[in-house]
C-alpha cells in the first residue's frame, strides 16, 4: 500500500480545507493512511509533517507496522499525547484550528481534547476527508478485496451441506465461520445472518435457535481477509417449492440484474437503486424492499457511498458497492440476494458471482 502518497495527498486536502491539521483516530483510517492495525492510536496530520501517537502496549507493533510518519510512544492516551503535541508546537503563534472525526469522537472525548487545548488552538468537526479518499480503492485494494469476496464465496459451499430440515439456523453459521477461520480468514465481516422461514422476512435475522424447516433461508455472510471484507447473500429454499416461491424469487433476481446492469463510470447512484425498484414496482412489491440497494465495502464493511434513493454520489472507476435488493413479507417469506461489484473504466466487473439460481434443498 503507498501510505506516502495517501499521507501526502490528505495533507494537500487538509491545508485546502484551511485546517492547520486533522487528528485521525478512526482504526479503519489508520490503517488506510499509515499502515497500524492496532486499536488505540491517533495520527495529526499537517501541511508539513504526520505524527502517529500511540502507548507503549503497542510499540513493537507500531515500529514494525506505522510508514511515513513519525512515531510517538508515550504513557498517555494517544488523543491526549496528541493535543499536548499541538500545544507546544502552537505556543507564541497565530489562532490555529485543528479538524477531528466528528462522526467517530465522543462528547466527552472532545471535551478532553479541547481542555488540553490553549484557546487560540480551537477544534472543527472536519468533513470525512479519509472516507472520501477511502471510497476509490487502488488497485492492490481491489485485489485483497477480490480475494476476500472469492473466501467468503466458499463458505456458501458449507452452508448447503449443512441446511436441512431440523438443523439450527446457529449450527448453520457456526459451521460457515469455523470453515472461514480454517481457510485463513481474519474474522467475519459482520455476525452471520441465517434467517429461515418466516424469519427470512428479516432483513437482518441473526443467526438464531430456530430450527430449519420448509420455506426460504436468507444466508448473508462474510470474512475479513487482509483487513479487506467480504458481503454475500445467498437465498435457498427447503422442503417442495411452490411456484409462487420461484417465481418471488425470479423476481428479485430480475431486480438485481436490473440495477447490476446500470454499475459503471458517471452513473450515480441514485440511478442504480431506482433500477432495481422499478423491477419490484411492476410486480406490486416495491414497498416491501426496505433498505437501500448497496454500499461500499473495504476496510469496513459499510462504507460510502450508499447505493440509495435520493443519494447523488457518481460511480468512479476502483468503487466496489454491493447490490443487494430483497422484498420480505412479514409472517411469510422474504429473498435477498447480493453480490459485490468492482467498477471499471468501461462498467464494472460482479466479484466472483455464482449460486444465483434458484436451489432446492
Amino acid at each position: 500500500m503507498n501510505h506516502q502518497a495517501r499521507l501526502q495527498s490528505l495533507q494537500q486536502t487538509v491545508e485546502s480545507k484551511k485546517l492547520d491539521g486533522l487528528l485521525i483516530s478512526h482504526p479503519p483510517n489508520l490503517r488506510y493512511l499509515c499502515g497500524f492495525t492496532g486499536s488505540t492510536g491517533a495520527l495529526l496530520v499537517n501541511s508539513g509533517e504526520s505524527v502517529f501517537f500511540t502507548d507503549g502496549r503497542y510499540t513493537e507493533q507500531a515500529n514494525a507496522e506505522v510508514r511515513d510518519a513519525k512515531i510517538a510512544i508515550g504513557r498517555k492516551a494517544p488523543l491526549t499525547a496528541a493535543a499536548e503535541w499541538v500545544e507546544r508546537r502552537g505556543r507564541g503563534k497565530r489562532s490555529r484550528v485543528i479538524g477531528v472525526e466528528g462522526e467517530y469522537l465522543t462528547v466527552a472525548a472532545r471535551h478532553r481534547l479541547a481542555d488540553a487545548l490553549p484557546k487560540h488552538i480551537r477544534l472543527r468537526e472536519a468533513p470525512p476527508l479519509v472516507e472520501q479518499a477511502r471510497m476509490v480503492k487502488d488497485a492492490e485494494e481491489v485485489e485483497a478485496i477480490r480475494a476476500a469476496v472469492a473466501a467468503g464465496a466458499r463458505l456458501f459451499d458449507r452452508a448447503l451441506e449443512v441446511i436441512r430440515p431440523g438443523v439450527r439456523e446457529i449450527e448453520v453459521a457456526a459451521e460457515m465461520e469455523y470453515a472461514a477461520r480454517r481457510a485463513g480468514a481474519d474474522a467475519m465481516s459482520f455476525e452471520t445472518i441465517i434467517a429461515s422461514g418466516a424469519r427470512s422476512a428479516l432483513p437482518h435475522g441473526r443467526a438464531s435457535e430456530a430450527v430449519i424447516g420448509s420455506g426460504f433461508v436468507v444466508c448473508d455472510f462474510g470474512v475479513i481477509l487482509h483487513g479487506y471484507c467480504s458481503d454475500r447473500t445467498r437465498t435457498v429454499y427447503v422442503g417442495s417449492a411452490p411456484g409462487e416461491a420461484r417465481q418471488f424469487y425470479a423476481t428479485v433476481l430480475a431486480a438485481q440484474e436490473a440495477a447490476l446492469a446500470e454499475v459503471g463510470p458517471g452513473v450515480s447512484v441514485g440511478r442504480v437503486d431506482r433500477a432495481a425498484r422499478k423491477v419490484l414496482q411492476g410486480k406490486g412489491l416495491a414497498k416491501h424492499f426496505t433498505h437501500s440497494t448497496g454500499h461500499g465495502v473495504g476496510l469496513e464493511i459499510h462504507e460510502a457511498p450508499r447505493v440509495a434513493k435520493g443519494q447523488q454520489e457518481v460511480l468512479r472507476p476502483g468503487m466496489v458497492i454491493t447490490i443487494e435488493p430483497g422484498v420480505y413479507l412479514p409472517g411469510k417469506w422474504g429473498v435477498r440476494i447480493e453480490d459485490m461489484v468492482a467498477v471499471t473504466e468501461r462498467g464494472c466487473e460482479v466479484l466472483n458471482s455464482t449460486h444465483k439460481e434458484f436451489i432446492v434443498i
